[in-house]
């Protein structure tokens, strides 16, 4: 056999090898749950935009959902702050809980199905559904009330992020942390324990994404519960005021917690250029499993609700690129078992069951 031959040879073999690795990532994607803990997909569809159809804008619908493998996702009730002062928060949230319920489940029933619970996700993966969950992101939206709170809960909300990019009345926010005309609590106030305390006792997920510092350390010496940063990343790898530092995935971690790694560019890399891809999400990814172990880490992409994307993940349909990736940095099939949907069940069984033992319904 000639030098050219061998060569050929060999090209040949590693492209049958490359393509047999490609294959055998496909199958693994195929069988695990993913849980995507955040996407703001409501907003395009509360516009107009029906999810059923595959669309040239935005990052999700049905056929993509579908070809990403995406087996349960967290839809963001996101209530802009500009709500605040017209008094409409509330009605905001209750408006995009109703897009979730009717214009995503309710309008594609074969293939979506509302979910409560850990058990519903489960289920609904049985039925060859897309479980849907509902998170309500900001907490002005339940405007100070106790009893809106439980509202959102009775129609499906079963996490909230206590705050958005604004301070509310209760919880500074890491938003406008540096705004000298924004009165500030110092973290959490005596009615944000008082919320934190009812989210508990209802079985709602507190979420940290978007709070402050102080906040944080706040919301986990209040929480009976595990919490969840539900579209977050790593400050050690992103100096960004929305990312965890080690510290807190640390006692994140430590108290049954989850760091969501988001796909938002500015959040995985400052970089100028080149611009940031599939492989900073996967060291945001290794570096939140080095600092708080693989049981505290998983995927809150932030589709939807983010301008620019990485380079590889530009919609829902991309997620087994990031399954390839992570297998050739070598995590094992049981590894992300645990970061795509195996941690957050776990998060909500805990959540739910310590609501049980609180007698809360």
């Amino acid at each position: 056999m000639t030098r050219r031959e061998v060569n050929r040879f060999l090209l040949g073999f590693a492209a049958l090898a490359r393509k047999a690795a490609a294959e055998d990532a496909e199958r693994i994607h195929r069988e695990l749950l993913l849980i995507d803990t955040h996407n703001d997909a409501p907003l395009r569809v509360i516009a107009g935009v029906d999810i059923g159809q595959r669309s040239a804008k935005g990052h999700t619908d049905l056929p993509r959902l579908r070809e990403g493998g995406v087996g349960a996702v967290f839809f963001a009730a996101w209530v802009s702050p500009r709500y605040v002062p017209l008094n409409q928060a509330a009605r905001r949230a209750l408006e995009l809980i109703d897009v979730i319920r009717h214009d995503i489940v309710g309008r594609h029933p074969e293939h979506f199905e509302l979910a409560l619970s850990a058990a519903d996700v489960e289920a609904a993966r049985r039925r060859g559904k897309i479980a849907v969950l509902i998170g309500i992101e900001g907490g002005h939206a339940i405007e100070d009330s106790l009893r809106v709170l439980r509202t959102f809960y009775d129609l499906g909300a079963r996490y909230m992020t206590l705050t958005h990019v604004n301070t509310n009345n209760w919880a500074d926010s890491s938003g406008d942390q540096n705004n000298p005309r924004v009165r500030r609590h110092g973290g959490l106030t005596d009615f944000g324990r008082q919320v934190i305390a009812e989210m508990n006792r209802l079985g709602m997920i507190v979420d940290v994404s978007h709070v402050s510092d102080k906040t944080f350390w706040d919301v986990l010496a209040a929480s009976r519960a595990p919490v969840m940063a539900s579209h977050s990343c790593c400050r050690a790898l992103c100096d960004h005021h929305r990312n965890l530092t080690d510290e807190m995935i640390r006692a994140l971690a430590a108290k049954g917690g989850l760091i969501q790694i988001n796909f938002a560019p500015e959040f995985l890399t400052r970089r100028q250029d080149p611009p940031a891809s599939i492989e900073d999400v996967v060291a945001h990814i290794e570096h939140a499993v080095r600092v708080g172990g693989v049981e505290a880490v998983g995927i809150g992409s932030d589709f939807d609700g983010i301008d620019r994307t990485p380079v590889g993940l530009e919609d829902v349909s991309k997620f087994p690129a990031l399954t390839r990736a992570l297998l050739a940095r070598g995590f094992s099939v049981e590894d992300l078992r645990k970061i795509y949907g195996g941690n957050v069940l776990r998060l909500m069984q805990t959540v739910e069951s310590l609501a049980r033992q609180a007698g809360s319904r």
